[in-house]
């Protein structure tokens, strides 16, 4: 094994340490889909116009085609156990496997940077709670007032105590943190049933599209975003699963885990959004907001600390683990999974989160569409290569070696770089229009409704193209013998 390729981390698992049940993938899911933007997803949904039963199933739909590929490529973790990185090898190439891993990593750094600030912004809310007084404090960093940076920065520490204790702490926080969290949604459902009287309030929020043309021209590209919030864990997944007990376990400690999860507290975002319309006048989408109207001390400390374990399990979980093994494969001798985390956590602040969620609307179809551009290509190419062209079958220890099967050419698979680039070209007018870099009517104005679609039209082109191509190579070597 190449020690430029490879260091404890990055290594398969063995099978001592596969000790992962079902009930943690349960856990798992439960900490990282009870989470804020899970519920400024669904309420956002609701401000964009749908009813509560349209937002709820749009919601359900979209993880319910995510949950395909997370168990497909969760099969070479339990199968192998190595991580994401390391598989791409098998597709992209020994060196040419940091750029699917890279990708996803900037995405989950732009994530956790976003889980960070909503961490940060409710100690802000217990700090004013405690000490009204600072919010007379002015002056600025990054264009952020100097306490809600400081409670972001707060919230960063406690992060990366846990990244720099390694997976193992992350795995008995999810598991401890799972039955908490889920009393806090209940506790808020239930509060938003006292007070708006009565649960049937939340039945009532009428859908504000005219037409079924109107509704679709919504639906698609709200369903494509939802898609890609776990996008960039359907591709790392073996990162987690590779600790698994048995195929048997990942599958349906994700099956339970992760629509049903999702699905519940989707509904929790959609019931109080809609009963703070009868509450306050207006829908509240944002938790954060609604937890400074209230008045009991001992409510708003609950409902902070809530907020905090529900960011933090999964932020530590879904954003840390995959971009630290992504950082640690570009250079394995010098970055193990620490340092990965750190690199990681770093880059969060770099990008001013508190620009990304600024407003539902580029919530969704900026940030959650324009990465699913990228990560829906990459998640093609590799399924296809794992089931179709390999049918599970990879040569491990060529995995960790730079003269073997999956050198290519220079350590890079052109087939697979080909690919990608074909699966992201048709939603790169869409994104510049929807960042209004170049007008709607550009002369590439036919193409510009693709980007609703990112994720599928990414998906399916590249791994079309990524599957003729290998065909194509494939035939060409079986020729080969009898030419000579």
């Amino acid at each position: 094994m190449d020690n430029t390729l490879a260091n404890e981390d990055l290594a398969p698992v063995s099978l001592k340490n596969k000790n992962w049940t079902s009930f943690n993938f349960f856990t798992l899911w439960v900490g990282m889909s009870v989470q804020i933007p899970t519920y400024m997803m669904a309420s956002s949904l609701i401000e964009g116009g749908m009813n509560w039963l349209q937002a709820l199933v749009t919601i359900f739909i979209g993880n319910a085609i995510v949950l395909i590929p997370m168990i497909l490529n969760g099969h070479v973790g339990v199968k192998y156990g190595i991580p994401y990185p390391v598989f791409t090898r098998a597709s992209f190439g020994i060196l040419g496997s940091n750029i699917p891993a890279l990708l996803r990593a900037l995405v989950a750094c732009g994530w956790f940077g976003i889980q960070t600030w909503i961490g940060g912004t409710a100690i802000y809310t217990l700090v004013l709670q405690l000490f009204p007084d600072v919010r007379n404090i002015t002056g600025e960093v990054l264009g952020v007032g100097y306490i809600p940076f400081l409670c972001f920065m707060t919230f960063w520490f406690m992060n990366m105590f846990f990244v720099w204790k390694g997976l193992n702490s992350i795995k008995w926080l999810e598991a401890l943190c799972a039955p908490f969290l889920i009393i806090g949604g209940v506790a808020l459902l239930y509060w938003a049933y006292t007070n708006a009287d009565g649960i049937t309030q939340v039945f009532e929020t009428k859908s504000k599209f005219e037409t079924s043309a109107d509704f679709y021209r919504f639906f698609f590209p709200a369903l494509t975003g939802i898609i890609g919030f776990w996008a960039t864990l359907s591709l790392n997944i073996p990162d987690f699963t590779r600790y698994a007990k048995d195929q048997k376990s990942q599958v349906i400690g994700q099956i339970f885990g992760l629509p049903t999860t999702m699905t519940f507290f989707a509904f929790i975002g959609v019931a109080v959004t809609s009963s703070t319309l009868a509450i306050y006048g207006e829908a509240i989408w944002d938790p954060i907001i609604l937890i400074q109207k209230f008045d009991n001390p001992l409510v708003v400390i609950f409902s902070v600390i809530t907020v905090l374990l529900a960011t933090l399990t999964t932020n530590v979980a879904a954003n840390v683990v995959g971009p630290a093994n992504d950082f640690s494969n570009l250079a394995p001798r010098y970055i193990n999974f620490s340092r990965g985390g750190l690199i990681t956590g770093i880059l969060g602040i770099v990008m001013m989160p508190w620009k990304l969620i600024a407003d539902p609307s580029g919530y969704i179809f900026t940030w959650l569409i324009g990465y699913s551009a990228l990560l829906g290509p990459i998640a093609g190419i590799i399924l296809v290569d794992y089931f179709i062209i390999r049918r599970t079958v990879l040569n491990v220890e060529d995995l960790y070696r730079r003269d073997g099967e999956y050198t290519y050419v220079n350590g890079y698979n052109p087939k697979a770089i080909i690919a990608l680039l074909l699966g992201v070209l048709p939603n790169i007018p869409g994104f510049l229009v929807q960042i209004k870099v170049i007008p709607a009517d550009s002369v590439f104005q036919f193409l510009v409704p693709l980007y609703h679609y990112a994720w599928f039209i990414g998906l399916f082109i590249s791994a079309f193209s990524y599957g003729l191509l290998m065909a194509a190579e494939r035939e060409v070597q079986e020729l080969r013998p009898s030419l000579q």
